[in-house]
């Protein structure tokens, strides 16, 4: 009753039958609970299901319960009372009847002797009476007077359960017409009283005792316990208490049958935690054999006992953290540390911590080949730096792969290693989305391993609909927010332990822009994005695992979470190495509109859909409106500047041509017009096309699963509207085409849909990819580098203001607060009319006007006195909205003006990127040693030489792509020239040749300098194929890739007769050899 009545007072009482677990996760999530409630609830709970449903239970977990039950009622009044500091006095247990003294026991045999004697004289009288009785009434008379009586307790009954449905159904009416902002206070004034909730050291004890119980342990810990005779015995799993040891005695043993496990030390409720793990310690060195119990193993050092908890009952709080959770420390290993638990180990759990040998491990991965894999370079050594951070001790750790650059098939070469080699005994694949847990689980089903066989085929594995894994499993996919459920909301049997897993996996751990994104329904059961990652949070901190994210975009929290990255594989570096593709400078598409934005006049009549009345009213402003091109399809509708844009877009992309196209909208509506406007310019400008050409793909198509699969695999759709559901994870490689139509705040989302384009698609002869830019963006989070997602700060309330006024006390402080609400207010005056003003009226007791003259020309000790004496005006501002959430729809005409590129930071013509580029050449000879060997020695070029260049290079913002496309925008000429020829021609003026067409020239020339044999000639021609790849040939070079199975370069410089070397310089020299001068 206590939780019902408590959440019809916060307005979230859905049913009278709502289950009590229900009600539990419904405060929770309301945010009304303290840890400590939440668990007492709980316990509250478990108990009395044990004695409704189970019938079992003793004095002392009745008076328990009674005790936690006081606890609630106070933090019930408290929290929802009039008496916020009310203090209760002591608790005063009623008399146990098993207590019984000696002289009281023969006191009352004798009473019961006289009262059995007196029993059987009334009970004669009575049964003489009740048979008289009966002979009088007839059967039918007994039958109706049974069922009146009947009658009277169902009567009674419903009654009673009318009433208490009556005040509930009001509280809860009461609450959904509180303003917001109260509801609010009311669960602030919860979390305090929950704060301060009272439990002495016998209460923790029996909460820990059924925490341990909860696990699987049998625990009791005033009946379990050495005095009282408990010890270990073969197949029990028992936490007996109280056990000696050299140093005193320990609050809890663990045993598994008869091998002792772990010592615990449980401390009063307000001690700390961390500090008592020592404790355990002497315990442990301390440990005496008392019978047929053993350690497993050991000692380890001067412990006997493996494994040590110390606690003191309370909630794990990451901001508490030494004076919350169960903080625990594996003695085994002289370098561990004590870490804080959200819950207790199993005892299975303990046992398979027990059987794992970590250096073994260690070693094992140190001598494990990675040839089997199949992976790339840069995938072994994010791979071996995981593992070099694991044995230093690292806990937590992170990748940064550039989209596109195989991160899952990463994942799985680590993935499989660390299983193999038993350093993990069990992996939790985490994602944020079911589609791309789906894509996950099949690259783990189709990846080839040792033998041929995928990981699915050696190892058991559990999907995303298994709620909990077998003993057996060895990875088991999830969603965050299948985990949410489970470990926050679901029942007590199905609730997973912290050690179910070891090691936990987070693909696109980045998570850092849910306020640019449209939610899912899943999402929005998550308040905020801070709501969000602290759940996140909470799901990777339940499990004792060690946690390593991979990501292309790192976020701020994400190195919060999970560190610095042990490994960074940049998007630039992955275009150099010829493993991803890049874009060419964006294309902009500009038009009177978005340039000029759209506007309208004091007093002129502005459509505007109302989203919530789902009407279109016309309303005349009353201050001039003006929206930029940020705006556009997400404050205001404009269907002329859609229609502009897509039909340039028609005149650029083909749809029956090769690729795909993806265009990014701001809403799902929006994605409803571009693509009805994208449909009709195609038509118009090639004479009719597919109608599944164009298609919108978000969250709320028909099956959007299979839309992407379709997008993926077959060739229609060639182009796919969306908004985020194609943003993140999701691999299509022959997208050759990005379109951006909405504006967003986050770079790690702009990141992500650049990352779209970026993979290699070798059968449509994919080299770049393009963008086309209608809203600026490229130009607007371009320079953003930092790990720091570009959120806006939520502005702070009228009622929030107000505090400030009546808390401070110097003048000027409080004046300038009372600036901000002159400000603020002015701006909400307009909102305020009808009955909203006439609810302002009603609270202030006068109009806006007076209030605003009253702001500006009282004192501020005049004006705090004012809201001291109208508090409730700030909840009414609050809850002033106005006539609900305005979208404006606009009728101006719209035009193009221009389609054109700007390269580099500045954004210039192509001319002046070239000049600027050779600008940077010049003075940077000096500073880049790699300039002066292009220039001077080209032949003596390294591999590592020109990857360092290119990185240089790029970071400047001259990169191969971008000089190919301002050199063809400038001639008209399409010349696919590497970097070194055009960092020659402008620092020597050589002629811009193609690069292959170089190589071809080179091959020529070292052919005809002398005579080859045959298998010589055949070699040349192959390192002539490979070099138009690679640019730079040399011994590494030839030790990978197709050139390793046939020998490396040691069977090749044996067909060269040992002359591979100099045969390598000469094809570089003859490449590089100065021939023309540049004409242009």
């Amino acid at each position: 009753m206590l939780a019902q009545r408590a959440a019809a007072n916060l307005g979230l009482l859905a049913s009278s039958n709502q289950s009590q677990v229900d009600l539990i996760r419904a405060l929770d999530s309301r945010g009304a609970l303290t840890a400590e409630v939440r668990q007492v609830l709980h316990d509250l709970r478990r108990t009395g299901n044990a004695a409704a449903h189970e019938v079992r239970g003793t004095h002392s977990q009745a008076l328990h319960g009674l005790k936690l039950a006081r606890a609630l009622a106070i933090w019930f009044h408290r929290s929802f009372g009039d008496d916020r500091g009310f203090s209760p006095g002591p608790f005063i247990p009623p008399p146990d009847p098993t207590l019984e003294t000696k002289a009281l026991a023969q006191e009352l045999e004798r009473l019961r002797s006289e009262l059995a004697q007196a029993k059987l004289g009334a009970e004669a009288a009575q049964a003489a009476a009740a048979e008289e009785s009966r002979r009088r009434l007839s059967a039918e008379e007994r039958a109706r007077r049974d069922a009146e009586d009947r009658e009277v307790w169902q009567a009674l009954a419903e009654e009673a359960e009318a009433k208490l449905k009556g005040r509930l159904d009001a509280a809860q009416i009461q609450a959904e017409a509180t303003p917001t902002r109260q509801l609010d206070l009311m669960v602030q004034q919860a979390q305090a009283a929950g704060a301060s909730l009272d439990l002495d050291e016998a209460d923790t004890r029996q909460l820990i005792d059924e925490q341990l119980r909860q696990v699987g342990w049998e625990a009791d810990s005033q009946n379990l316990t050495f005095k009282a005779g408990a010890r270990p015995q073969r197949g029990r799993n028992l936490a007996i208490a109280e056990w000696p040891t050299q140093s005193g005695p320990a609050d809890y043993v663990l045993f598994h049958g008869l091998e002792v496990l772990a010592v615990v030390e449980a401390k009063r409720r307000g001690k700390d935690v961390a500090g008592a793990v020592q404790q355990a310690k002497r315990y442990s060195e301390g440990y005496q054999r008392q019978g047929e119990e053993a350690p497993p193993d050991g000692p380890w050092g001067k412990y006997r006992v493996p494994f040590l908890f110390a606690t003191n009952g309370r909630p794990y709080l990451r901001q508490l953290e030494t004076k919350s959770g169960i903080h625990f420390l594996d003695a085994r290993r002289p370098t561990n540390h004590p870490r804080a638990l959200v819950g207790w180990y199993s005892p299975s759990g303990l046992r398979e911590l027990l059987q794992q040998d970590r250096e073994s491990s260690e070693a094992a991965l140190r001598s494990e080949p990675s040839h089997y894999l199949g992976l790339r370079d840069y995938q072994v050594k994010a791979i071996h730096a995981v593992e070099a951070a694991l044995e230093t001790g690292r806990r937590d750790c992170l990748i940064a792969m550039a989209t596109g650059t195989g991160k899952t098939r990463t994942f799985i070469g680590l993935v499989y290693r660390l299983v193999k080699t038993r350093r993990f005994r069990r992996v939790l694949f985490l994602v944020d989305r079911s589609a791309l847990g789906e894509q996950a689980i099949n690259a783990f089903k189709h990846a080839r391993l040792e033998g041929l066989q995928t990981f699915t085929d050696i190892f058991n594995v559990k999907g995303l609909e298994d709620v909990r894994p077998d003993p057996e499993t060895k990875l088991h996919f999830a969603t965050v927010q299948g985990m949410v459920k489970r470990l926050l909301y679901s029942d007590d049997a199905e609730r997973l332990t912290v050690d179910d897993y070891d090691c936990i996996v987070v693909d696109e751990c980045h998570r850092g822009y849910t306020l640019d994104r449209e939610m899912s329904d899943a999402e929005l059961s998550f308040r905020s994005q801070d709501d969000y990652i602290s759940t996140y949070r909470r799901v990777l901190d339940y499990f004792d695992a060690v946690k390593i994210g991979l990501t292309a975009t790192p976020a701020l929290h994400t190195t919060q979470i999970f560190g610095a990255p042990v490994y960074t594989y940049s998007y630039p570096e992955a275009v150099i190495d010829g493993w991803l593709v890049d874009h060419e400078p964006p294309i902009r598409i500009s038009t009177e509109l978005s340039d000029g934005g759209i506007h309208w006049a004091v007093g002129e009549e502005v459509p505007a859909y109302n989203t919530e009345t789902q009407q279109l009213d016309l309303i005349h402003v009353k201050d001039e409106l003006s929206f930029d091109v940020e705006s556009f399809n997400t404050r205001v509708v404009t269907e002329n500047f859609n229609r502009v844009v897509c039909e340039e877009l028609a005149r650029q992309i083909e749809p029956s041509a090769d690729g795909k196209t993806l265009v990014f909208c701001a809403t799902d509506q929006h994605a409803d017009i571009v693509v009805a406007a994208l449909k009709k310019a195609l038509d118009a400008q090639y004479g009719g096309v597919d109608d599944n050409a164009v298609m919108k793909i978000t969250g709320s198509s028909d099956k959007p699963l299979q839309l992407i699969r379709r997008f993926k695999n077959e060739k229609q759709p060639s182009i796919a509207v969306t908004v985020d559901l194609l943003t993140t994870g999701i691999d299509v490689p022959p997208i050759v085409n990005l379109v951006f139509l909405r504006r967003v705040k986050s770079r790690i989302l702009y990141e992500q849909m650049l990352g779209r384009g970026t993979r290699r698609c070798d059968d449509i002869g994919k080299e770049v990819f393009r963008i086309f830019d209608a809203v600026e963006l490229y130009d607007a989070l371009e320079p953003f580098t930092s790990m720091k997602p570009v959120v806006v700060n939520p502005s702070f309330t009228f009622a929030r203001l107000i505090e400030e006024v009546l808390r401070l006390k110097e003048e000027s402080s409080q004046r300038q607060v009372i600036d901000q609400l002159v400000v603020k207010l002015r701006r909400k005056r307009r909102l305020l009319e009808g009955a909203s003003a006439d609810s302002f009226e009603a609270a202030a007791g006068m109009p806006v006007a007076d209030l605003l003259t009253l702001l500006r020309e009282k004192s501020p000790a005049e004006v705090a006195a004012w809201f001291s004496a109208h508090q409730q005006i700030g909840e009414v501002l609050d809850a002033t909205t106005g006539p609900g959430p305005r979208l404006y729809v606009s009728s101006h005409e719209d035009s193009l003006r221009a389609v054109e590129r700007g390269y580099g930071p500045g954004r210039v013509r192509p001319k002046d990127y070239l000049d600027e580029f050779e600008t940077f050449i010049r003075e940077n000879q000096n500073v880049l040693p790699a300039l002066m060997v292009v220039c001077q020695r080209p032949r003596e070029l390294t591999r590592q030489q020109l990857k360092e260049l290119k990185l240089a290079l790029d970071s400047a913002g001259y990169n191969e792509t971008s000089l190919q496309t301002a050199w063809r925008d400038m001639t008209n000429q399409d010349i696919a020239a590497s970097i070194i020829g055009f960092i020659r021609q402008r620092a020597l003026g050589e002629a811009l040749v193609p690069y292959s067409e170089r190589v071809d020239r080179a091959l020529r020339k070292v052919l005809e300098s002398k005579s080859w044999t045959p298998p010589q000639r055949k070699w040349l021609e192959r390192i002539a194929k490979q070099l138009k790849v690679e640019t730079v040939m040399d011994k590494e070079a030839l030790d990978r890739g197709q050139f390793e199975a046939s020998g490396g370069f040691g069977h090749i410089n044996k067909v060269f007769e040992g002359r591979l070397e100099q045969v390598l310089a000469d094809l570089s020299a003859a490449l590089w050899q100065q021939g023309d001068k540049a004409t242009g």
